[in-house]
């Protein structure tokens, strides 16, 4: 049997939980009943088993034949599939694909392609509920975008929720998007959301449930492959 993996975003905060366990009921254990003492113990390990789950980190490998194929970025339910204006970056009509995550769901993000870096940025916003339209355009969240070899750009970003106060971006501009890799990690729920072009063949349908680095969701239009200059 696997020992469960805890993802490093996690692994300091669950050390800190650990500690102020312990310094709550020590006391509690010296100084009051039995009774309290049960309780407190209890709702702490609580805690902690929940936040060691919140934190798991599930090995997931995914092998495709097909580079178009749009692998899901995160585990959760796909909440929008429409047709928007993107007026932030690209200026034009794309598919918008958004996936909420719940408090149960994995939270760590993984790249839906492969591609080049070309742009990764962290943007300052509110914390209204993640599945709020506004909360794209609104919200604190990061933006990521990858080029592929054919030419074609998506939009990825990271959300934070009412809840989520953190969003941990691992992108570089002019590093490489690799399948089987961490994108980042949001903690405690949120969405993600990816927007795509126009020709994008979706392969789920509004409220399916999907994981992140499993499930294929979509393949792009296609398009002629770039050569590397070095090959030219």
């Amino acid at each position: 049997m696997k020992r469960p993996r805890i993802h490093r975003e996690g692994r300091n905060f669950i050390i800190l939980l650990v500690l102020i366990a312990f310094l709550i009921n020590v006391p509690v254990f010296l100084y009051s009943h039995h009774w309290v003492f049960a309780l407190t113990l209890a709702l702490s390990a609580i805690l902690l088993c929940f936040v060691t789950y919140f934190f798991r980190n599930p090995e997931r490998i995914i092998e495709v034949n097909d580079p178009n194929f749009v692998v899901a970025p995160a585990d959760g339910r796909v909440v929008v599939i429409e047709e928007v204006e993107e007026n932030e970056v690209f200026h034009d009509q794309r598919l918008q694909v958004s996936i909420f995550m719940s408090p149960f769901n994995v939270h760590a993000n993984w790249y839906p392609i492969e591609g080049t870096i070309v742009r990764s940025e962290h943007q300052s916003g509110r914390h209204k509920g993640a599945w709020l339209p506004k909360s794209s355009t609104e919200n604190e969240r990061s933006l990521v975008i990858i080029e592929t070899k054919t030419g074609e750009q998506i939009l990825v970003r990271q959300i934070a929720g009412a809840m989520a106060r953190r969003i941990v971006t691992y992108a570089k501009p002019g590093k490489q998007a690799s399948r089987n890799t961490h994108l980042g990690f949001i903690k405690f729920g949120s969405r993600v959301d990816m927007y795509l072009p126009l020709d994008t063949e979706m392969l789920v349908e509004l409220g399916d449930a999907v994981k992140g680095n499993e499930t294929i969701v979509a393949r792009l239009g296609g398009g002629v492959e770039v050569p590397d200059a070095e090959n030219n």
